[in-house]
């Protein structure tokens, strides 16, 4: 009784009105109206779902239906034949959680971090938040395919298995009323129903949504000053620069490196093969030696561990990679470890000589 009072109150609400289409749900209006909940102007708003454009119309914002785009006025449709907007420098688009986020979301982020809007911190996460979260729900929602369809068809690729469809957007779909679930007889009730089911669908959304802001504001960012750093010390290791150390403790390096090598130009001979980082952040930590993955989400090395001391432990390691204190090298070769950071760097230089 208590938890339909409270979703009664939050879909009626108070102060500002915001306007979404009623029926079958999607996950962008659902992360659309989560988003605008984060502000202050938005708190305690009311959600209206409906189509009749007369009750729209006393909506102080309107998302994913209505026909329009046009942020002076507050509506965010995306559906018409005209909509053509993208998110700077991304070719995908927008579905109405990518314009929310286009107009709404460095105030978000602000606001999370405590930060002016116009700050490099933020237009950072900005644009990231953008690329590894809500592009993949402008994209599912406007009926885009993460791979070229037709290149996929000519070179003959095949699934291999199922993933289950466990995509964001199906993550929201799931949410909806079943074809057979009972409806109530009274439209009032079979509305206050769905709304209901929107609503959860619009907190199990925006709660992916705020551990990656989490994840990226606290974690990603601040690592972006110690690869940095790494990166600048990198020829001291290897006069081509194929070595980086993160000298304190691991942290999540991939992006960042990235991006340094596109902003710097960096040849394929001159690219970082090789992070080497300690298992613990203490004195006496063993070394990892990880070869860099040709893209972020990539099995494939730019240049994995030699094949003669992949699977090998111990003793053995030593023997085949001439190397003392080793501790393993992955059957693949993406990454090993050594009980010292010299024996580390040296597996290192015999790895990119190999």
């Amino acid at each position: 009784m208590t938890e339909n009072a409270a979703k009664r109150m939050k879909m009626e609400g108070g102060g500002v009105k915001i306007g979404t289409h009623n029926g079958h749900f999607h996950a962008d209006e659902a992360l659309a109206v989560y988003m605008l909940r984060l502000l202050p102007t938005y708190a305690g708003s009311s959600l209206v779902r409906t189509r009749d454009p007369a009750l729209l119309q006393t909506c102080h914002t309107v998302v994913d239906v209505g026909g329009e785009y046009d942020a002076s006025a507050n509506r965010y449709d995306h559906h018409q034949r005209t909509f053509t907007t993208t998110f700077p420098g991304r070719p995908t688009k927008l579905s109405s959680a990518g314009l929310v986020f286009m107009h709404f979301g460095k105030s978000i982020i602000a606001q999370h971090i405590s930060q002016p809007e116009d700050s490099d911190e933020v237009g950072v996460l900005w644009n990231k938040l953008y690329e590894s979260f809500i592009e993949a729900l402008d994209a599912h929602d406007n009926g885009i395919s993460a791979y070229d369809p037709a290149g996929i068809s000519s070179a003959g690729l095949e699934k291999r298995f199922s993933d289950g469809g466990f995509t964001l957007g199906a993550m929201v779909g799931r949410l909806n009323p079943n074809w057979n679930d009972p409806t109530p007889s009274d439209p009032v009730e079979a509305q206050a129903a769905e709304d209901s089911k929107f609503l959860l669908a619009s907190a199990r959304i925006g709660e992916e949504f705020a551990r990656d802001l989490e994840y990226y504001a606290k974690a990603w960012l601040p690592a972006r000053t110690i690869v940095q750093d790494a990166w600048a010390k990198r020829t001291q290791y290897d006069p081509e620069g194929r070595i980086m150390v993160l000298e304190g403790q691991a942290v999540p390096w991939k992006d960042h490196l990235y991006t340094l090598e596109e902003q710097e130009g960096a040849k394929d001979g001159k690219k970082v093969l090789y992070v080497l980082y300690p298992e613990k952040p203490v004195p006496d930590a063993k070394w990892r030696i990880q070869a860099v993955p040709v893209t972020k989400d990539s099995f494939q090395s730019r240049k994995a561990l030699p094949e003669p001391w992949r699977g090998a432990r111990d003793a053995q390691l030593d023997e085949v990679s001439g190397v003392p204190g080793g501790v393993f090298i992955h059957a693949s070769g993406f990454i090993g470890g050594n009980k010292t950071f010299d024996g580390a760097k040296e597996m290192a230089a015999k790895a990119c000589a190999f």
